[in-house]
């Protein structure tokens, strides 16, 4: 287990400031944990769940050639878990000659632990910035694998198309807005009140936003965290006031951007 950077055990901007963590889970439960240790107030919220899907036999078909492949490419953590869990049945050994990709750190690291060599954008985290990389731009011919949730994004699997790339997209989950009850909702919107939302992807953001509509709820934090810009113009155009791309989507970095933010703010403000 990582030990917690000594930089971030408190953070001053932090103190008594209401975070909302609306990640799934477990990523929800490490994030809000490294919020407290800042010093924050936290209620974790997921605005997700993420169901296994059943394999199937066209699944199946894929997993058993997947020697094929060229490119596999991960959209996530839980992508990529699902994703070495099904190879696992099917392969005593992983398959050599295959290149691993994942859309971020945290995705790259769950390759990691299974011995791989990802690689990974040099910066950045998002599918713009792994479809940047020298690997994936001339694909005429090559078989990509694509690991993702069900009704993904579509932008990994159409530029790698334009590219020349046979694409394989594995659908290994599915996700969904969990029910919370009138009172959970009244409970963390209304009395917790929270004056820094986590938001980190535009499904998470959606779904927020439709269970604030579902409640009437306003919904004004001084601060949502979001993953990328084209997610911050979504949240400007769905109202909130003050979108924040983080430098980093990790734990300790985030919370740290996250605590500099609201001490320029203050500075703003003061």
């Amino acid at each position: 287990m990582a030990t917690p950077r000594a930089d971030i055990l408190r953070q001053p901007e932090l103190e008594g400031r209401r975070v909302l963590v609306c990640r799934p889970e477990p990523e929800g439960s490490r994030l809000a944990e490294a919020f407290r240790r800042a010093g924050a107030e936290v209620r974790l919220m997921p605005m997700m769940v993420r169901e296994p899907l059943p394999e199937t036999p066209e699944q199946r078909s894929v997993l058993q050639v997947l020697d094929n492949f060229s490119h596999v490419i991960a959209v996530s953590p839980y992508a990529a878990r699902r994703l070495l869990d099904e190879i696992d049945h099917w392969w005593p050994q992983f398959p050599t000659g295959l290149q691993y990709y994942g859309v971020g750190a945290g995705t790259a690291a769950v390759f990691r632990e299974h011995g791989l060599k990802p690689r990974m954008p040099a910066e950045g985290w998002t599918s713009e910035a792994l479809l940047a990389l020298p690997s994936l731009q001339n694909l005429s011919g090559e078989k990509v694998l694509l690991a993702r949730g069900e009704h993904g994004r579509e932008l990994i699997r159409q530029t790698l198309a334009q590219r020349g790339a046979q694409i394989t997209t594995l659908a290994l989950y599915r996700r969904s807005l969990p029910y919370y009850s009138p009172e959970q909702v009244q409970e963390t919107f209304t009395d917790f009140h929270p004056e820094v939302v986590i938001a980190l992807s535009g499904e998470t953001l959606n779904n927020l936003v439709e269970l604030g509509a579902r409640h009437h709820l306003k919904l004004d934090p001084d601060l949502i965290v979001i993953p990328a810009q084209r997610v911050a113009e979504q949240a400007l155009a769905m109202g909130f006031r003050k979108p924040f791309v983080p430098d980093s989507l990790s734990d300790d970095d985030l919370v740290t951007s996250v605590a500099s933010c609201l001490s320029q703010e203050a500075g703003n403000n003061g």
